[in-house]
Order: structure tokens, then C-alpha cells, then sequence
């Protein structure tokens, strides 16, 4: 198929730090599952720096009966040797870790995966890679992506305090989006986004290079990011299909 849409729709985020619960929200919505968002964002885990992780989305997602899976390249919290061969516990790896990076962030992220494993979601140590995507999106599925907002907008950094653009004081920012089509030709891929004003596009849809995308999924490593959260209904498993 050379390009495939898929009818999502996306609320604007009430605020900096509701993109994640946001994007899940558009979710739940195009699966028939008419939650409030007011509702997922007072349910979904936040970290104490603001915002929240993909895995907290996954989390919320699994306790309304989804399957959830996880595609990451977050070298902070997963060691490729993990996911070498057979016999190795994921859990008592991050109980393991936990006991020498000890930052609350990292608490954060490692009580949401060690949930999310008992909870029954999967955990992929893979590349992010065009076929990837297309795999989902050819099936219907939209993908939530954690990335780089600094390099998808191609902006400055923000200041954490005020979420001002600053390009000597700024940090970068991590962000939310839903994956939502692809065209084959042009190699772009169609974006949902809950920030309406983002400074580049400036619209909640519109479709960009997938280079420019896969490069802004692995840079959000460097805010705990760097995946993408498939959330399907059990019964229709991608994976399980291919």
C-alpha cells in the first residue's frame, strides 16, 4: 500500500506536561473506548520533574485490558545483553540495577517497567526501523512515540522552569505524538500531535520525513525517551499475526 491514513483525532494538550496522556487519550478514542481525558490524565503516572514516560502510558493501558508493547533503544535503562538468548529475567535485572543508579527518575522508570512486565506488557530491545512502523500503521494501528521535540521542531532548547526557548540556557525537551499514516512515495510519515502550537508546523497534523522522525525518536534518549508504545486491543495482537 503506497499510503495509508488512519481516522485518529487528537484533543490539545491542556497544558506542557499532558502530552502523554494526551496522545494515549486519542487512542482509547479511535479504539471506541470513550474515556474522558480528564480521566487519563488524572490517572497516569507522572515523574516529579513533570510529564510522563511511555511505560506509564503502557501501564494505564494494560489495566484497561490492552495489550501493550514497547520498542525501545533507552540504553540508560536496558542493556543490550538483556535481550541476548533465552533465560534472562528482565525483572531481576532492573532489581539488580536499581540497587547502583539510585536518582529518582530512574526509581520512577524502574518501578513503571518492573508494573509493567507483572502486568503483562513486552518489552522490545529492537531497531526502530521504517518497516517497523509501516508494519503497524499498515494494520491499523497507531503508534504513540516518545521522542525529541528539540529535533523534531528544529528549535532551541528550553529552560525546565519556564519552558522558554533558550538556546545558551535551554535543555533539551522530550515529547508525545501518535503515529497516525505514511506516504510510501514521499517517505514521510503523518504525525498527530497535541501541541497545536508547536513552533514548526503549527497544527496538531501534518507528516514529516521518517529520517527526520527515527532520528528524533533515538535522540529522545537523552530525556528517558527513545521508543515507541504500541497499545492494541488483545484480541488483535500485530504481533501475534506476523
Amino acid at each position: 500500500m503506497i499510503m495509508q491514513k488512519l481516522p485518529l483525532e487528537i484533543l490539545p494538550q491542556p497544558d506542557d506536561e499532558t502530552c502523554g496522556p494526551t496522545c494515549l487519550h486519542a487512542i482509547y478514542n479511535y479504539y471506541g473506548d470513550q474515556i474522558s481525558i480528564d480521566q487519563v490524565i488524572d490517572e497516569v503516572r507522572c515523574v516529579d520533574t513533570g510529564g510522563t514516560l511511555a511505560v506509564h502510558l503502557g501501564n494505564h493501558a494494560l489495566k484497561r485490558g490492552y495489550k501493550a508493547d514497547i520498542f525501545t533503544n533507552n540504553l540508560h535503562m536496558f542493556d543490550p545483553t538483556w535481550f541476548k538468548g533465552k533465560g534472562v529475567s528482565l525483572k531481576q535485572k532492573l532489581l539488580a540495577q536499581a540497587k547502583h543508579k539510585r536518582s529518582d527518575r530512574f526509581k520512577n522508570a524502574t518501578s513503571g517497567y518492573l508494573s509493567f512486565l507483572e502486568n503483562g506488557g513486552e518489552i522490545h530491545f529492537a531497531p526502530i526501523t521504517r518497516k517497523l512502523i509501516r508494519m503497524y500503521l499498515q494494520h491499523e494501528k497507531p503508534i504513540l512515540a516518545g521522542l525529541s521535540a528539540t529535533y523534531l521542531y528544529d528549535t532551541a532548547r528550553e529552560v525546565p522552569e519556564t519552558n522558554e526557548y533558550h538556546d545558551v540556557k535551554g535543555v533539551p525537551s522530550g515529547h508525545f505524538v501518535v503515529l497516525r499514516g505514511y506516504d510510501l512515495l514521499r517517505k514521510k510519515v503523518m504525525i498527530a500531535d497535541p501541541y497545536h502550537s508547536n513552533p514548526l508546523f503549527k497544527k496538531h497534523y501534518y507528516s514529516v520525513n521518517i529520517n527526520r522522525l527515527i532520528h528524533a525518536i533515538l535522540l529522545g534518549i537523552v530525556t528517558f525517551d527513545s521508543n515507541l508504545l504500541v497499545i492494541e486491543p488483545a484480541e488483535s495482537s500485530v504481533l501475534q499475526e506476523n
